[in-house]
């Protein structure tokens, strides 16, 4: 049995659950953001950009994006093997993307599709659990794995090709469906964390963390956003170019 996780945080809290036998494959791509145009067609040149200007500069050690296109390569041999699949998930946008992508992958094929359901069916602040949120004994208790029938896998499938052909910038899971958005409202989010005084730029992003309802924003992607609202004259950073936002400073700009 193959047995997949979105991320290391996961694959860290599944892995000391798996009897001999069993193999975990982490995909670590956070599918909530960035362009999805060219995920399934190695290289993956455009989603590989991405995460290169995400990523901030002089940041050690830089992630290998390369293992986005072995991935790819990856699900696209997963039909073709004789293990079925598992996949573990929460309520982050991230982790019901990967589900629907694999879906995507097996539809059709004689691969068996299982699903461990960690979450609460939400994804709203204050009720939403991923993976890697559960306690050792209480994701124990869930490892329940539940076939995931074909007329569910054509659903997800379908899921997962709209948002491909979207390509939006920011997926939310709303209602069990996706949501496609531009950056403006996080963006607007950002900005409004920010005050006209100095102020650590770690609080204004944890202030956005603690209120996105849909989707989990990371730090370097928030980090990101900060840095091209600074290069737009919106915000200003005490240091546009440091590697750790931990010593970033920001307010807005005057008006």
């Amino acid at each position: 049995m193959w047995h997949i996780t979105c991320g290391d945080l996961a694959a860290d809290s599944v892995r000391q659950l798996l009897a001999e036998g069993n193999e975990l494959r982490v995909l670590r791509d956070d599918l909530a953001v960035g362009p999805l145009a060219d995920i399934e067609s190695p290289p993956c040149t455009m989603r590989l950009a991405f995460w290169e200007q995400t990523w901030p500069v002089g940041l050690e050690p830089q992630p290998d994006f390369s293992g986005i296109a072995e991935d790819a390569e990856w699900l696209a041999g997963l039909p073709g093997q004789s293990r079925h699949v598992t996949v573990w998930h929460g309520d982050s946008a991230s982790e019901q993307l990967t589900l629907a992508r694999v879906a995507a992958a097996l539809e059709g094929s004689s691969i068996t599709l299982y699903e461990v359901a960690c979450g609460t069916g939400e994804s709203r602040v204050g009720t939403r659990m991923a993976v890697s949120m559960h306690a050792p004994d209480a994701l124990a208790a869930l490892y329940q794995p539940g076939l995931v029938e074909a007329g569910r896998i054509a659903e997800l499938a379908g899921q997962w090709r709209a948002v491909v052909a979207e390509n939006a910038a920011i997926r939310r899971w709303v209602d069990g469906c996706f949501l496609g958005e531009d950056n403006e409202r996080i963006d607007s989010e950002l900005i409004a964390a920010c005050g006209d005084d100095w102020l650590p730029l770690s609080r204004a992003m944890a202030e956005v963390m603690v209120h996105c309802d849909g989707f989990f924003p990371t730090d370097l992607f928030l980090y990101w956003r900060a840095r091209e609202l600074a290069k737009r004259g919106v915000i200003r950073l005490s240091d546009d170019g440091a590697a750790e936002y931990s010593k970033v400073q920001v307010c807005r700009t005057s008006t």
